[in-house]
């Protein structure tokens, strides 16, 4: 089995480490600055391919007759691609016998687009891993395999930290089991359902700013799909408060009313209040609930309604 590799974020590092003994060349983002002193810095594939010596390529733009011609000479029977950050072009994805084979962290046709498994914590349903066929769509290609991950409840949702892993733990499983058989064309493809799709964009600013007036199941979700990066902004009468780590508090408090303040930071939301167990205040560092309210020198019965 010859494959080739595209992939940039955490997500694909457990399935490059999983297919390395038959990867002759991975692609991966070049570096780019980061931290404050905005250092250039690998991506997280691409540090991985360092480590288990595999050869490594990282062009500006992937679609360059140069470098596909590059990957065609390989004679791969497939090329696996997982968070990579680039679109690959029909004639990228026709240099190998097989195409390309996408491991994207959604079920399939839900969730298509660049960040799958947030939205699909956002809106509490349809995470998993699909093994999907690429063609010259976002996310339209025909599908080989699924694994979905239903939640427990409503109140019960990983962050998106901890699903991004169990989902590429899943996806290094399932590249072991089909790989060998996508190599050598023995695998089934069923078309998506294009008139059921959904779409999940990358998460802009303002996708990330909630209000008292929201429901608070909904800002717990959004919370939990925003950890460990890059968090939620909460709009109040003292400024911008950053959640992040919140919990179901008791109901029949006030929107934007502080119904306790310790030993737990309580505020009312639309439907019920949230626990806000971790925030922080802009500029500052995470303090605890308790520990924001004593600073604000907060008190039961206080409007933070903006």
């Amino acid at each position: 089995m010859r494959l080739g590799f595209f992939g940039s974020g955490a997500f694909a590092v457990p399935i490059l480490r999983a297919l390395a003994p038959w990867i002759e060349l991975v692609v991966s983002q070049p570096d780019r600055p980061t931290g404050r002193k905005m250092v250039p810095t690998p991506t997280p594939v691409a540090q991985a391919a360092a480590e288990l010596e595999l050869p490594l390529a990282k062009p500006e733009r992937c679609r360059d007759q140069a470098f596909v011609a590059q990957v065609r000479s390989l004679g791969a029977d497939a090329l696996v691609v997982a968070s990579y950050g680039q679109i690959l072009s029909e004639e990228l994805l026709g240099s190998a016998a097989y195409g390309g084979i996408n491991f994207h962290g959604s079920v399939l046709p839900y969730w298509r687009g660049a960040a799958p498994i947030q939205w699909s914590i956002r809106e509490r349903c349809h995470a998993g891993v699909t093994v999907m066929q690429m063609d010259r769509g976002m996310d339209t290609g025909d599908i080989i395999a699924v694994r979905e991950h239903p939640f427990r409840s409503e109140w019960e949702l990983p962050t998106y930290g901890e699903l991004e892993a169990t989902l590429a733990e899943w996806s290094a499983q399932m590249a072991l089991e089909w790989m060998p058989r996508i190599a050598v064309g023995e695998y089934p493809r069923t078309p998506q359902d294009s008139s059921v799709a959904t779409y999940a964009p990358k998460l802009r600013p303002e996708d990330l700013v909630v209000g008292f007036d929201h429901p608070a199941d909904r800002v717990y979700a959004w919370v939990q799909a925003a950890r460990p990066r890059p968090g939620v902004w909460l709009r109040t009468s003292l400024g911008r408060w950053k959640l992040w780590r919140v919990a179901p508090g008791p109901e029949g408090v006030p929107v934007g009313t502080v119904a306790e303040t310790g030993p737990r930071l309580v505020v009312g939301f639309a439907g019920r209040s949230l626990v806000v167990e971790e925030a922080q205040l802009e500029g500052k560092n995470k303090v605890t609930g308790a520990e924001l309210a004593c600073g604000l020198r907060l008190k039961p019965g206080a409007d933070l309604l903006p």
